[in-house]
């Protein structure tokens, strides 16, 4: 089921994801809807510029849309873990975004990636180690071999750095109240990106939106 919901151009790009999304067995109960799984990979693989990797989605169901730290549109009272984003997104590069929805931020090369994909309604982290680590380490070491700038923001995504040239990797705590205090603040993950960018000739993200 989940393999037949992943973008033909990502099947292709993991020979392996067959068989690694098969061995993932699902609870009933699960956000977000199917239809939202893999939002992420409706990003054509040669656009992306920069992946941002998280843990899970939100655990309120009126929050997860299957792109990391967004949000739709119509949510007015955002996450703590978002409102902690746009704090340093303003203080880093003056952007104040006026929605939650990541979405333009997708459109314009950001992979916007969590290290698992579903979780329980109200129960964060309930569906890791159900096999979703499995194949976003895959999706990550192929990406790891292009011109792409990886965020790493907590422990979970942390796993995946020995896959990532450093020279193409920003790492910080993950920008949740329980540690944003710790050294995210004032860490300037988005200008940093784009000065990697500029090393790699590949122009820049307008975080602006």
């Amino acid at each position: 089921m989940l393999y037949e919901k992943l973008p033909y151009q990502w099947q292709q790009a993991i020979p392996d994801s067959k068989r690694l999304l098969s061995a993932i067995d699902l609870p009933k109960s699960r956000i977000p809807e199917d239809g939202l799984i893999f939002r992420a990979f409706e990003l054509p693989i040669e656009s992306i510029k920069v992946v941002i990797l998280g843990q899970d989605p939100y655990p309120n169901p009126e929050h997860a849309m299957g792109l990391a730290f967004s949000v739709p549109g119509d949510v007015k009272k955002f996450p703590p873990t978002l409102k902690n984003i746009f704090k340093e997104l303003f203080d880093d590069v003056g952007a104040i975004p006026n929605s939650g929805d990541l979405s333009e931020l997708q459109n314009r090369g950001v992979f916007l990636l969590n290290r698992v994909l579903t979780t329980t309604p109200h129960l964060s982290q309930s569906h890791a180690k159900l096999g979703w680590e499995s194949f976003t380490e895959a999706v990550v070491k192929f990406l790891a071999e292009r011109e792409i700038i990886f965020i790493l923001w907590g422990r979970s995504a942390q796993e995946l750095a020995p896959l990532i040239d450093t020279e193409k990797l920003i790492m910080g705590v993950h920008p949740s109240p329980l540690s944003a205090y710790r050294g995210f603040f004032g860490s300037k993950p988005f200008s940093g990106t784009n000065a990697l960018l500029n090393n790699l000739s590949v122009s820049a993200i307008d975080w602006k939106f």
